[in-house]
C-alpha cells in the first residue's frame, strides 16, 4: 500500500509545498461559534455533545487548492471543517466539503486523481485516463463538477461528509449515518465573471464581513443508512429517498483569532470520534489519520495530530 508520506508528496508535486501550510485547503479563515444539538439527534447518539446545551466549536472555511496563490475565484472544491468541544474536555471533529462524492475508493486512486486534476493542457489527457480506469468516478462527475462553481460566500454552500458513521444511542441502538451542513442562508453561485470581479480573496473577505453582521448557521442533517447501503464506500450516492434528521445547528458568531498562532498548530481529523460515535471501515477515512499524521509534521515538525 502507498504510503502516507507519498500521498503528501503526490499533493505536493501538483500543488508545491508551502512551508507551515497545509497539503491542501492551504486557504481558510478560522470561525468561532456554538453546536446546538436537536432532540431527534440527541435520541441518535449518546455522544456527550449531542445532549442538547450548546458547545463549543472552532470552525475552518477554506478552498481545497494546497496553493495558497490560488484566487477564491478558481473552480474548486470548498470546505467546512467543525471542533466540537466537548463537556467533559473531549473533542470531536466533522470535516465536510462541497463534493458530495469521493471518486475513489483507496488511497493508491486518489493519489492518481490529484495527478490527473493538476490544471494545465495536460488534464486533457490525464483526467480521461483516469476515468477509464476509475469507472467508479463517473457517475459522481455532475454532481462533483457543479460543487465547482464559484459560490456567493462560504455561507451560502451545502458541504458533504463523505464517509459513514455508526452513532449508538443510550439503549445501545447503533445505525450507520452520515453528515451534511445546510446553509440557512440557502445555496447561491455565481458566475466565473461576477466571481473574478469581486476579487481574488473575495470569499475570505467576504465571511468575515458577513459574521461582522451577525450569526452564519447551518443545520447539521444526519442521513441514516438503509439495509444493504455500502456504508464502507465514499463513492456511494447520496440518496433522497433515505430517512433524514435535522440533529443540530451550526451557528458561527465571529472570526477566531486565539488559534493557530505562536506555534499553535489545528488539526481537522475526521477520524476523532467520542464515545457513541465510531468509524466504518471506508478505508479512506481510515487512512486519512495518518495521511494527516504525515501532513502536520511536514508544516510543523509535531509527530502526530494536534488538538
Amino acid at each position: 500500500m502507498i504510503t502516507p508520506n507519498q500521498v503528501i508528496d503526490a499533493v505536493n508535486e501538483v500543488f508545491g509545498r508551502h512551508a507551515g501550510l497545509r497539503a491542501l485547503h492551504a486557504c481558510g479563515v478560522l470561525l468561532e461559534g456554538t453546536f446546538t444539538a436537536t432532540p431527534e439527534g440527541r435520541a441518535l447518539t449518546r455522544a456527550r455533545h449531542m445532549e442538547g446545551d450548546p458547545v463549543r466549536v472552532t470552525a475552518r472555511v477554506s478552498n481545497g487548492s494546497g496553493d495558497p496563490a490560488s484566487p477564491d475565484y478558481a473552480p474548486d472544491v470548498r470546505g467546512l471543517a467543525l471542533k466540537i468541544y466537548l463537556p467533559d474536555g473531549t473533542k470531536t471533529d466533522i470535516v465536510a466539503q462541497t463534493a458530495p462524492r469521493f471518486p475513489v475508493r483507496t488511497p493508491e486512486g486518489f493519489v492518481e486523481f490529484v495527478r490527473a486534476s493538476e490544471p494545465g493542457l495536460g488534464q486533457l489527457v490525464k483526467l480521461p485516463r483516469f476515468l477509464l480506469r476509475n469507472p467508479r468516478a463517473v457517475p459522481g462527475l455532475p454532481a462533483n463538477l457543479a460543487a465547482l462553481r464559484p459560490p456567493a460566500s462560504y455561507a451560502t454552500l451545502r458541504y458533504y461528509a463523505i464517509h459513514s458513521y455508526r452513532w449508538t444511542d443510550a439503549e445501545g441502538g447503533s445505525r450507520s449515518v452520515r453528515y451534511r451542513l445546510v446553509p440557512e442562508a440557502g445555496v447561491e453561485a455565481v458566475s466565473p465573471r461576477e466571481a473574478k470581479r469581486r476579487g481574488r480573496a473575495y470569499l475570505r473577505d467576504e465571511i468575515v464581513e458577513r459574521v461582522g453582521r451577525g450569526p452564519v448557521r447551518f443545520t447539521l442533517e444526519v442521513q441514516i443508512a438503509a439495509a444493504g447501503d455500502p456504508v464502507d464506500d465514499p463513492t456511494f450516492p447520496w440518496r433522497d429517498d433515505r430517512e433524514t434528521v435535522a440533529a443540530g445547528t451550526v451557528e458561527l458568531t465571529g472570526v477566531d483569532t486565539t488559534r493557530e498562532g505562536d506555534g499553535d498548530v489545528l488539526v481537522f481529523d475526521p477520524t476523532r470520534v467520542v464515545d457513541g460515535i465510531e468509524l466504518s471501515d471506508d478505508p479512506i477515512l481510515r487512512y486519512r489519520r495518518d495521511a494527516y499524521s504525515a501532513s502536520i509534521e511536514r508544516r510543523s515538525g509535531l509527530k502526530r495530530a494536534g488538538p
